[in-house]
């Protein structure tokens, strides 16, 4: 069975910030079962401005308890903990950069339905991660 590669590998660059993130249960409205590493949601947070109440593609990358990238294949992620976000559209980075601040507020959103809460705790690539104009 081959392991999940994370995305630094893959895109050559960093992530763009990191998230402290709870998984939502069924009871709360949120998924019946644990994601495994490379769930593809959308990325929610509130504001004002040209995008606002759009869904974006920023997708989690799930550390584990030492804060590495979990990489085991078909094993179910913490409930909570830390994820490494990465904007998937380049072209909207330097929109984001004005945007996502530590402490600012998000959600993980499959289609319609918020499976996730988001607190932005680090900003790491954001200001210098590949930008297409």
């Amino acid at each position: 069975m081959t392991k999940y590669q994370p995305y630094n590998e893959r895109l050559g660059h960093s992530h763009d910030f990191e998230v402290e993130y709870r998984i939502l249960n069924e009871s709360e409205g949120g998924r019946k079962t644990l994601p495994y590493q490379g769930i593809r949601w959308d990325f929610w947070y509130e504001f004002n401005g040209q995008h606002e109440n759009q869904l974006f593609m920023i997708w989690p990358e799930f550390l584990d308890s030492n804060g590495n990238v979990i990489t085991k294949n078909n094993v179910p992620v913490p409930a909570s903990g830390i994820a490494r976000m990465w904007i998937v559209n380049d072209s909207l980075r330097k929109y984001h950069q004005d945007e996502i601040k530590v402490g600012l507020n998000g959600n993980g959103h499959e289609g319609g339905t918020v499976v996730a809460k988001y607190v932005v705790s680090k900003i790491v690539g954001l200001m210098t991660n590949p930008t297409k104009e």
